[in-house]
């Protein structure tokens, strides 16, 4: 149990240090999917929508941009996205590396 704690206690604090600039990149492929949204002529909510399916890059189809520079941002999100996740894997690599390496001091 202590190194689910020491994993949960260091992901934590990497996540809250690197909250700025997580809520930047959440914030940018947000405002693009907006900017989507109005060239597309949808929603609020289906352009924030597609904003987070294309940034996870889960790509369900059922919306999906026909405008050129659409497709280009939509292109952007995508990319701005693996970033975000490899941030977010890279935290918790470093989380779990710290809580094992931890445990093995202790011992």
């Amino acid at each position: 149990m202590e190194i689910t704690f020491n994993f949960i206690k260091v992901f934590a604090s990497a996540l809250i240090a690197l909250s700025p600039l997580l809520l930047v990149f959440a914030t940018v492929i947000a405002m693009l999917g907006v900017i989507i949204g109005r060239i597309e002529r949808w929603n609020m909510l289906d352009s924030v929508y597609f904003a987070f399916i294309t940034a996870t890059t889960v790509g369900y189809g059922d919306i999906r941009p026909n405008d050129s520079i659409s497709k280009i941002v939509a292109i952007l999100i995508a990319l701005i996205g693996i970033v975000l996740t490899g941030i977010l894997v890279a935290i918790g690599l470093y989380a779990v590396e710290s809580a094992i390496s931890g445990l093995r001091l202790s011992q």
